[in-house]
């Protein structure tokens, strides 16, 4: 994964809030202020970028769960899409509270979920009466727009992304209570020092987004292939070393 200062220039990543808008604590990541809006140092994006990227390799690695999470409107495409690229949980229709705090009673909501698909797959759901059988397929729908994104969830993620820490403050309280890590987009009016890497940017243009989210996805596929090409020399590896003569093989272990 690259990034360079140019590309983040040309997505507008450095444009900051208004100056009523503004918490003074992400003042260590600005560079100035233009026409009353404040302007985001975009060399420390870069630098911060590389971090996080770095931290999220390392999760992706171990094979832990990358929550995405972005429920505002310009986010929401691009969170989903960029999730499953890497095969990874995400959020982007609304926080539910407890997603992270009260994970079993969300895993019993998506069970059933799961529960009304077999109706539908087997047929069983022509049993019921039209009522019964709308209600269902409507509470199937909610739930389907809430938890659709952690449906394979099994456990809590090892760490968390975030598009806007202000908006979806929730959620990094959750992650928080839990001692999960959180990467975070935070604008001028966000406060970095809630989170654990933050990434400090425009957090409301779609492109500045974009342009984030898919430099993060693709550390994560970098990792991820690094990861799947070891998996898959290992046998060969062993296969070769046991295929040895016993007195290579203890040279080879002297």
């Amino acid at each position: 994964m690259e990034v360079t200062v140019k590309e983040l220039l040309e997505v507008g990543a450095y444009f900051g809030h208004p100056s009523r808008q503004f918490d003074p604590r992400i003042r260590p990541f600005l560079y100035g202020k233009r026409q009353g809006i404040y302007i985001i140092d975009i060399s420390k994006t870069c630098e911060k970028i590389y971090q996080a990227a770095e931290v999220l390799q390392k999760y992706a690695r171990e094979k832990k769960a990358i929550l995405f999470v972005g429920t505002k409107k310009q986010a929401q495409d691009v969170v989903k899409e960029v999730a499953e690229k890497t095969g990874q949980p995400y959020v982007n229709y609304r926080w539910i509270g407890g997603t992270l705090t009260n994970f079993r009673t969300i895993r019993k909501r998506i069970e059933r979920l799961e529960e009304i698909e077999k109706l539908e797959e087997t047929g069983q759901i022509n049993y019921y009466t039209k009522k019964e059988a709308s209600l269902i397929l409507k509470e199937k729908q909610d739930l389907q727009k809430k938890f659709s994104g952690i449906r394979h969830l099994k456990e809590l993620p090892g760490i968390m992304v975030v598009v806007d820490v202000k908006k979806e403050i929730n959620a990094v309280s959750e992650a928080k209570k839990m001692g999960i890590p959180v990467v975070g987009i935070v604008d001028t009016n966000g406060n970095p020092e809630l989170i654990d890497y933050p990434i400090p940017a425009n957090d409301d243009g779609f492109k500045s987004i974009q342009l984030l989210l898919e430099k993060l996805a693709e550390a994560i596929k970098e990792a991820q292939t690094e990861t799947n090409m070891m998996e898959e020399k290992q046998p060969v590896i062993e296969q070769q070393i046991e295929s040895k003569p016993e007195g290579e093989k203890n040279v080879s272990n002297g």
